[in-house]
């Protein structure tokens, strides 16, 4: 998703309608990723490929054990920050980037409407002010305008430290599978003298999305039997070459308890993606791991041979569910918007379109 997504085309369809279930996603251990990303190609081709089982999801496990201290607090936060009234989460927005950097809610378009099921929280993690031309900066405020942190709010102390320690430590990740994948990927990119690690490490418009997805609501109920499958988050695929995922932290909120984590409140409520094949299932990310999935940027920059992943996110129905919200972070890797991805488009035109499609345009 980057900071906008392109929705998946399908026909609306309810889990009841067709057959779902879940998969074990390939995974790969960092320790030889770091020491051996030779060893891990053979992973990466089965987790990234054409053939029908393909899942266009990968996940990292054996990482350093600062990563579960990361990730919580900043999910954590990201709980904190949903809580204080709308006013003050307001003052974080950022009209003039279409909402692109700081906070969002209700302004992005999915499923033919705005989505107000969920709020997020965009930054680069890694350059608070990108140095460009003004004039760049002024054609494309998406991807190059300035951080927008949270400052002197109660109870989100150390967001914006929080923020781009996790995002570093992902997007240091990503460059690694990026390198690994490269001899994976080179056959079916348009321009062969690219690098995919360099791609990213260099860029300029590294976005980190923090998402937090409101429990149900009067304006949102809980779901009935025939719950669509992307109640949550609309089908999509991501904006993206790669988008690196934590696994989603839930939070009960219990009348007259403190909020408390909880695991995951339904069997069916997550992450869903299609398979290259088209088969739906639902997809688990362990807490302590990272996961990798590919985006629409690569998918155009490989002529369609390496496609994005599409996905989306279930509320599920279950016992206590309607006092449930969920956090996440994702961090979308990308080319500067000069960089073709094609033979006849920058990621930036690329980028124009599909914010296009997604905001008003005035």
């Amino acid at each position: 998703m980057f900071p906008l997504y392109r929705l998946y085309r399908r026909t609306m369809v309810s889990l009841a309608a067709q057959s779902s279930h879940f998969k074990t996603p390939v995974s790969i251990s960092y320790p030889s990723l770091l020491s051996a990303p030779s060893t891990v190609s053979h992973s990466i081709e089965q987790a990234f490929g054409s053939d029908p089982h393909c899942l266009g999801i990968i996940v990292v496990r054996d990482l350093p054990p600062a990563y579960p201290e990361l990730r919580e607090r900043l999910l954590n936060l990201a709980h904190a920050f949903a809580q204080l009234d709308e006013p003050v989460r307001e003052k974080y927005a950022d009209a003039k980037s279409r909402y692109s950097f700081g906070w969002s809610h209700g302004k992005e378009i999915m499923n033919g409407k705005p989505d107000t099921l969920k709020g997020s929280y965009y930054a680069n993690p890694v350059i608070d002010v990108p140095t460009v031309h003004p004039n760049l900066r002024g054609a494309y405020p998406e991807y190059y305008g300035v951080n927008i942190w949270p400052k002197d709010e109660a109870s989100i102390e150390g967001f914006e430290t929080a923020f781009k320690e996790l995002g570093s430590f992902v997007l240091d990740v990503g460059v690694k599978l990026a390198a690994a994948c490269q001899r994976f990927a080179s056959p079916y990119l348009t321009d062969s003298s690219l690098s995919l690690s360099n791609l990213i490490s260099s860029s300029q418009t590294t976005k980190a999305r923090l998402l937090h997805y409101f429990p149900p609501s009067p304006g949102a109920p809980l779901p009935a039997e025939n719950e669509p499958v992307d109640s949550w988050c609309g089908f999509h695929v991501d904006h993206s070459l790669l988008t690196g995922l934590c696994s989603a932290l839930y939070i009960q909120h219990t009348p007259g308890a403190p909020p408390k984590a909880i695991p995951s409140p339904s069997p069916s409520s997550g992450l869903y993606i299609r398979t290259r094949g088209g088969e739906l299932t639902k997809v688990i990310i362990p807490p302590d791991c990272l996961a990798f999935q590919t985006g629409e940027a690569l998918e155009l920059a490989t002529a369609g041979r390496l496609r994005a992943t599409p996905h989306c996110v279930r509320v599920g129905a279950g016992d206590g569910t309607e006092h449930v919200s969920r956090d996440t972070f994702a961090l979308f890797m990308q080319p500067d918007i000069n960089q073709h991805i094609s033979e006849t488009e920058t990621f930036g035109e690329f980028s124009k379109r599909i914010f296009d499609n997604h905001y008003n345009v005035q």
